[in-house]
This record gives C-alpha cells, structure tokens and sequence, in this order.
C-alpha cells in the first residue's frame, strides 16, 4: 500500500528572496531555487526579470548574468555561461511554467529598470504582463518594483495586477491613491516608522519588509503585525510562529 505524500506546511509571512538558495548552496534566481521554496512551504518566492538584447525575458537579480550585460547581450550568447549547478539562465516563461505547476507559493515578480532608457522599461513591463496572462498565471502572482513609472503600467495592463513598491520614501496613504496594493520597504524604514504598518493595515495595504535574515528584527516587526518578511534565511524564519 503506497503511503500518501507529507503535506508541506505553508508558512502565510516567509518569502524567500531569489528563491530560496542559501542553506542548500544553490544558484539565487535558479529554478532549483524556486523548487526549494515551493518544497519548503515558503508564501511566496521572489525574483528578478530584465530583458536581453533580442527581447527575451530572463530571471537574474543583477544587471549581469556571470559577468555579462544582460540587456546588450542575446539570449544565445547568455547561454554560453552556467550557474554553478549547470542551469542557464532561465527564461521568464520557464520560470512561470514551473512555479504555475503548484498551487500554494505564490510568484513575487520584480521588474527591474533598464539601464538603457525608460522606454525600454516600459515596453519590458508590457512584455512581461501579456506572458502572465499567455500562460493563465494571474492567480500566482504577486509584483515589485523600485520604479514607480513601472508600477503605474504594471496596474494599468494588468487584469487587477497586486504591485507593492520598495523605493521606501512613499507613505501607506501616497501608495493606497495611487492604486497600489502594498508597501515592500527595507527593514530600517519601518525602524523609522513603524506606524506605517498599522496604517497600511487598515487601509487595507499589504506590508513586507526586505532583506530579514536576524530572527530579533523579524520577531519586531511580527509583533508590529507586520504581513510578510522576504529573506535569505527562510528555514530560519519559519521557526517562528506569526
């Protein structure tokens, strides 16, 4: 008699930042990085897309992918180089058919600003948006953006797209008039204001802090009510009981 799969035991606040990568050693941003989130139960994986030179959507946080310029680079020349576990670069769409295949973790997609013009970014933004919808994946995902050009266009093409932005200098009633749907701000910006917590609660913002990995910082801002924590560490988070 075949004994049933374990249940994996969604955590509703860790988001593994790239994945999640470091305990196991893998690539940041790697599909297997975002297999070991789902595995783990994480609320949701995070990553990065740029575009390469012929118009290819990629996964990588920086604006190089192992030492080349992803955006005057095509996608075959960014093939000639391999993360450590012997994956390419992934693609956008190979990434979201993978994430797609589970039902719990959801896909924290961030767009990252061309280097090359604001035209570029905007017609990335568009790109990105019409494959989430090709592929029926509205339902995984959630957005980031540190460019607030890139935030407005995400809302304005996408069917009731969930864009939280990071800049951190917005306050939960500036980002609640303009549509968005959370605040995503690094850790010591709720360390200087720690009531825009509360304020984005019960205006009905989602809250995120970015990067935790010191369990003391995520414990306060837990007791603040804080909604979601993206880290390095999520096996570490976990341990603790929102």
């Amino acid at each position: 008699m075949m004994m049933a799969a374990p249940k994996v035991k969604i955590s509703k606040f860790v988001i593994a930042h790239r994945g999640a990568w470091k305990k196991q050693g893998l690539p940041e941003n790697s599909i297997a990085s975002l297999k070991e989130a789902i595995k783990l139960g994480c609320y949701g994986a995070e990553f990065d897309v740029h575009m390469t030179a012929d118009s290819v959507l990629v996964i990588n946080h920086d604006h190089e992918f192992l030492g080349m310029p992803i955006e005057t680079s095509t996608y075959e020349q960014l093939l000639a180089k391999k993360h450590i576990n012997g994956e390419t670069i992934p693609t956008l769409e190979s990434y979201l058919k993978e994430g797609i295949k589970q039902k719990k973790t959801k896909l924290i997609l961030e767009i990252k600003a061309s280097e090359i013009s604001k035209e570029r970014s905007i017609t990335m933004t568009q790109k990105v948006m019409q494959m989430v919808k090709d592929l029926k994946a509205e339902k995984w995902m959630e957005y980031l953006t540190f460019d607030d050009a890139i935030g407005k266009e995400m809302m304005r093409v996408g069917n009731e797209a969930k864009v939280s932005y990071l800049n951190g200098e917005k306050s939960p009633q500036e980002l609640k008039s303009e549509g968005y749907f959370g605040l995503d701000y690094y850790y010591s910006v709720f360390e200087k204001h720690p009531e825009w917590i509360k304020e984005a609660k019960d205006l009905g913002l989602k809250s995120n802090s970015w990067t935790v990995n010191d369990i003391k910082i995520a414990s306060l801002l837990l007791k603040n009510k804080v909604d979601f924590i993206t880290t390095n560490e999520p096996e570490l988070l976990m341990e603790l009981k929102k």
